[in-house]
């Protein structure tokens, strides 16, 4: 098989959580232009609207369904909605999340459950969903948990105070070994991608804090990331180009774990 072969995806379906925007996006675009139909999911109808049209704009066929990933009826009727419009899904990309900045004293309870509840208990709903009913029963998937490095490491002092956000992607981190361990034998494989630093809505406030050049500082590249730069990890996890590789976790944050 060429290399061109293996990174191809036509014929195949992603369905893109946190899809409308960011990093989910930024996926979305990846998977799309090598050829995969793309499903993106968020809460809001208006921006999925506007995402979905800005991939059909490059040549992408894409299609949206409004649902909240931490609600186990929403993520139900999303997983029924695309199965019934797409049959089935080859790709799933975990990328939805919350986080909330306060300290570990004084963290709200109600403020840990909305990260816990969509962090990780939406995704193993959905991851669950998913591979029961399209994925084990045609032997073969890609599943991509996108998590973060905050889940490899704590918080140096003076910086982030996230204790539930860090607490969720460590989970995450766990959740993808443990799922490569035991789906495997169904040929799908489960992989995590840990991003560095991104601007995105998420992050608007750390990055307002200690600016993008500070932030920058941290890293052996001297850059935080950009626009483009989870296409590649997202596109080797989610084709042929990675099939003998399960159960990993790569930071793209370049270089801030190495040092």
């Amino acid at each position: 098989m060429s290399v061109k072969q293996l990174f191809d995806l036509s014929g195949r379906t992603a369905l893109v959580t946190g899809g409308s925007r960011g990093l989910g996006l930024q996926i979305a675009s990846a998977l799309g232009e090598m050829g995969a139909r793309i499903v993106l999911t968020a809460r809001k109808a208006d921006e999925l609207e506007a995402a979905t049209a800005k991939l059909k704009a490059t040549g992408i066929e894409a299609d949206w369904i409004a649902a909240d990933a931490g609600n186990p009826d929403d993520i139900a009727r999303l997983v029924d909605e695309t199965l019934a419009r797409m049959e089935h899904v080859d790709i799933l990309i975990n990328n939805a999340g919350a986080t909330w900045g306060a300290p570990a004293e004084d963290h709200p309870l109600d403020a840990w459950d909305k990260v816990m509840n969509l962090n990780v208990r939406g995704t193993f709903i959905l991851t669950q969903a998913i591979g029961k009913r399209s994925m084990i029963p045609r032997r073969t998937g890609r599943i991509v948990i996108v998590a973060s490095i905050a889940g490899l490491r704590g918080n140096a002092p003076g910086t982030m105070k996230t204790l539930a956000y860090n607490t969720s992607k460590g989970a995450l981190v766990n959740f993808t070994r443990a799922l490569a361990g035991e789906w495997g034998p169904y040929g799908i494989t489960v992989n995590a991608i840990a991003p560095g630093f991104f601007p995105s809505k998420m992050t608007k406030g750390v990055l307002q804090q200690f600016g993008a050049d500070r932030l920058a500082e941290r890293a052996p590249l001297q850059r935080i990331g950009g626009e483009d730069d989870l296409k590649g990890a997202a596109l080797l996890f989610s084709s042929a180009a990675g099939r003998h590789i399960t159960g990993q976790v790569l930071a793209v944050d370049g270089g801030v774990t190495a040092v």
